[in-house]
């Protein structure tokens, strides 16, 4: 297992940015304890919304979110309005993270009585947590898919893809990497390209699938990470969807991932249970998923790519994905230094210029 220092991203073993760490329906009226970005969290639905703190109480060390045989679960007072008590003297911590009452003390409390509170943003049916190594507040918010508020699409189930012995860097080295296309996928690859833009890293792509379309179909896809662990594909062939997908560090090396699919309905949509159809549909984007997934967790960590001329743009991803690791003063000076576009050797960088060559060839 291969961990930040051995990619030399940067100073900070987990990046800047929005992670997914739950579904919203996963919350009830107990805390969620969680473990994320290397450290244990709880996450409860406080009066305000969902509320997200460090786990352990800096009185004595309790985990706030793991029992129940404490009187404070039993009577029900572990959770008031958006704070939490500790099961095991009863101390009360406020969606802040400051300590708001002690029971059996009636002075000042204690400057030091504070945990670490986390920005969380509810969307899409997720939840996600702002992680910053120098605790500033957020600089972009979490992206919104208009599609998910209209009608005619349908709204995906996550499928939650567990945890993946391998450090995100593998994962985001996809975008770059054109020549797996072929190979792993089936694809005949007619145009590539990826811009950057501040805290996206786009890529724009068309050509065969032989997992996602027919043969005779071009599959054209649209597809960016909005920061560094939320990645939104719009893809459009032989029908029209758009791909989340979600990895979040947890721990240096180790990933959680979730895979959904909003489906465009249209004339060609099987009449009747919409939802039978675009949970069917979300199956076949799994197993192209599953594809990469699967040789993620088979491989040596990539700590330097052997690359030839017609590989893909390895070094500018990672030169855009390692601003996240670096202090927030130098986020801007490393994406100024990236360029607008990056190509990949032999192969055309739009839909233009793949049909000229096509109509060239067959002139000739």
């Amino acid at each position: 297992m291969a961990t930040t220092k051995d990619y030399r991203l940067g100073p900070n073993a987990f990046p800047r940015g929005w992670f997914m760490i739950a579904e919203d329906r996963e919350l009830g009226d107990t805390p969620l304890s969680l473990h994320y970005l290397g450290r244990d969290l709880i996450l409860y639905r406080g009066t305000s919304g969902p509320v997200l703190l460090d786990a352990y109480c800096p009185h004595m060390g309790t985990h706030l979110g793991k029992n129940e045989s404490s009187f404070v679960v039993q009577d029900k007072i572990w959770l008031e309005g958006d704070s939490i008590r500790c099961p095991y003297h009863g101390w009360r911590f406020g969606a802040d993270g400051r300590c708001n009452q002690i029971p059996y003390h009636d002075g000042p409390i204690p400057k030091a009585a504070r945990i670490r509170s986390w920005p969380v943003r509810v969307m899409m049916g997720c939840i996600f947590m702002w992680h910053d190594p120098e605790e500033r507040a957020p600089d972009y918010e979490p992206p919104f898919i208009p599609q998910w508020d209209d009608p005619n699409w349908v709204r995906w189930e996550l499928d939650h893809l567990g945890t993946l012995p391998t450090h995100p860097m593998e994962i985001v080295d996809n975008m770059a990497d054109i020549r797996h296309f072929d190979a792993l996928h089936g694809s005949t690859v007619s145009y590539f390209r990826v811009e950057f833009e501040g805290h996206r890293y786009i890529q724009y792509q068309g050509g065969g699938h032989r997992t996602l379309t027919a043969n005779d179909v071009m599959l054209e896809t649209v597809t960016y990470y909005d920061g560094p662990g939320l990645l939104i594909s719009h893809q459009y062939g032989s029908d029209t969807v758009l791909q989340f997908i979600c990895h979040t560090p947890v721990d240096d090396g180790v990933v959680e991932v979730w895979h959904g699919l909003l489906c465009q309905k249209s004339a060609a949509t099987p009449p009747g249970d919409d939802r039978t159809w675009a949970r069917a549909r979300q199956a076949v984007s799994r197993t192209a998923f599953v594809q990469d997934f699967e040789i993620w967790g088979n491989k040596l960590p990539a700590r330097s790519i052997l690359t030839i001329r017609s590989d893909g743009p390895f070094s500018k991803g990672r030169q855009w994905y390692g601003q996240f690791y670096q202090p927030a003063d130098r986020q801007r000076e490393i994406q100024r230094r990236l360029p607008a576009t990056a190509t990949c050797r032999g192969i055309p960088a739009s839909r233009e210029e793949a049909l000229g060559d096509l109509a060239q060839s067959a002139a000739e």
